[in-house]
C-alpha cells in the first residue's frame, strides 16, 4: 500500500468538496444518476471506470463548465451550485487540469502560470507566485520559453505549476497523465501527487486505468452508468469487490461454475461453504490468475499442493512469458474450462503437458450468476 494510502485525512473539517445527488442528463439519458461523493483536505479520490460511465461529467460539475440539473456542489462547506446559485470555475478555488493542458501556445511559461493570478494577486505578487512555482516544478530557468519549446513532461508540469499558483482548495484532473509513455508518467505522476499533497488541496482524478488509481488513490470511486457502485480504499475496493465486474475491472478472472446444495457449492478443487445462497442457485467462483498455484503432474499429486485445499488436474493449452511473469493456459479435465495461471517467473512448459491446479480460497470470490440476481454480495469463499 502507498503512503498515499496511509494519510489521515481530518473528518472533523468540512470536506475540500462535496457532490451531493448530482444528477445530470443528455437527451434524457443520464449521464451521471444520483452521484454523491467527499474528497477531504490533503486526500486523492479517483474516479475510475470505462469510458462513457460518468467521470469526466461529473469533473465538469465540480469545475462548473458542466450544470447539473439536480443535487449541489460544496467546497470547504460553502454551496458553488445548486438550484439558481452557480458560480463559475474562477469563483470556485478550483484548479483544473485536462489531458490536453491547455497551454496557451502565445504566452511563455512564465505568462502561463501567471494567467490565473490576475484576478488575485498584484504585479510584484504574481512574479513571486510565478518564480515559487517554476522552483516547486523544476524549471526555475524556463520562465521565458514557450510551450512548443518544452517536452510532454515538462509541459505538464506548467500547468500543475499554473493550475496550483493561485493555491486552490481542490484540484480536479481528467486523464492528465495518459499521453506519457510508461516511465515518464510515474515520474511526473509521483511528482504532481506529493505537491498537491503538500499543498493540503483535495484532489479528484478521472482516470480509466486501475493501476494508476490503485497508486495514487486513497480512496477509489468505482463507476458504472452514472453511478458509484462501489468506493472505498484502493486495498478494499481490489481485495473485495461488490460484484464480478467490479473485480474484473481490475484483473482477469478465471470463473469456476457450480449450483448450491445444502449451503454448499461442490466443484473440482472441493466444496466451497456458500451459507448466503439459497439451494439451486447457480454459483460464479471468480479468482485471479496470479492466485492458482501450478505444478507438473509426475504420477501424484505434489504434497506441498494440499495445503491449497484438493487439486484438480488439466492440460496445457498455451504458454507465454509477458514480461514480469508467465501466462499459462491450462484446459481442465473435468469440463474442459481454460484456466489462465500466472506465474512470477519465466516459465513455458510445452502444450499438452499435464498439471495439477490448486486455488488460494481465501483469494476466491463468490456471486450469484446474473442471470438469476441483479445485486451480488461476495464474500471471501470460506
Amino acid at each position: 500500500m502507498s503512503d498515499a494510502n496511509l494519510k489521515l485525512v481530518d473528518t472533523s473539517a468540512p470536506p475540500r468538496l462535496s457532490l451531493q445527488g448530482i444528477t445530470v442528463a443528455f437527451d434524457g439519458v443520464p449521464a451521471v444518476d444520483d452521484l454523491s461523493l467527499d474528497v477531504g483536505a490533503g486526500e486523492v479520490v479517483c474516479l475510475l471506470g470505462p469510458s462513457g460511465c460518468g467521470k469526466t461529467t461529473t469533473l465538469r460539475v465540480a469545475a462548473g463548465v458542466e450544470r447539473q440539473e439536480r443535487g449541489r456542489v460544496l467546497v470547504d462547506g460553502h454551496v458553488v451550485s445548486e438550484g439558481g446559485r452557480h458560480l463559475p470555475p474562477e469563483q470556485r478555488s478550483i484548479g483544473l487540469m485536462f489531458q490536453d493542458l491547455a497551454l496557451f501556445p502565445h504566452l511563455t511559461v512564465a505568462e502561463n502560470i501567471a494567467f490565473g493570478l490576475r484576478r488575485i494577486a498584484g504585479a510584484g505578487e504574481r512574479g513571486a507566485l510565478v518564480a515559487e512555482y517554476l522552483a516547486r516544478v523544476w524549471l526555475e530557468s524556463y520562465g521565458r520559453k514557450f510551450p512548443h519549446q518544452l517536452s510532454g513532461g515538462e509541459q505538464q508540469r506548467v500547468a500543475l505549476a499554473r493550475a496550483l499558483a493561485p493555491r486552490p482548495k481542490v484540484m480536479l484532473m481528467d486523464e492528465p497523465f495518459s499521453g506519457f509513455d510508461n516511465r515518464l508518467r510515474d515520474e511526473v505522476r509521483d511528482h504532481s501527487l506529493s505537491i498537491i499533497k503538500e499543498e493540503g488541496a483535495g484532489m479528484l482524478l478521472v482516470t480509466h486505468d486501475p493501476d494508476e488509481a490503485m497508486r495514487m488513490a486513497d480512496r477509489i470511486a468505482l463507476m458504472r452508468a452514472g453511478r458509484v457502485v462501489q468506493i472505498g480504499a484502493s486495498y478494499h475496493v481490489y481485495n473485495y469487490p461488490v460484484d464480478r465486474q467490479a473485480a474484473a475491472f481490475f484483473s482477469d478472472l478465471n470463473i469456476i461454475h457450480g449450483v448450491v446444495h445444502d449451503r454448499q457449492t461442490d466443484t473440482p478443487f472441493g466444496l466451497f461453504l456458500t451459507p448466503k445462497l439459497v439451494d439451486d442457485a447457480d454459483v460464479e467462483i471468480a479468482i485471479r490468475p496470479q492466485h492458482l498455484r501450478i505444478e507438473p503432474d509426475e504420477g501424484g499429486v505434489p504434497e506441498a499442493m494440499m495445503d491449497h485445499g484438493m487439486p484438480a488436474r488439466g492440460r496445457v493449452v498455451r504458454a507465454r512469458f509477458v514480461g514480469a511473469a508467465s501466462l499459462i493456459e491450462v484446459a481442465m479435465e473435468h469440463d474442459g474450462s481454460v484456466l489462465r495461471v500466472n506465474v512470477p517467473y519465466a516459465w513455458l512448459p510445452e502444450p499438452g503437458s499435464r498439471m495439477w491446479l490448486s486455488i488460494r480460497r481465501d483469494r476466491c470470490f463468490v456471486f450469484p450468476c446474473v442471470r438469476q440476481s441483479r445485486v451480488a454480495s461476495p464474500y471471501a469463499a470460506e
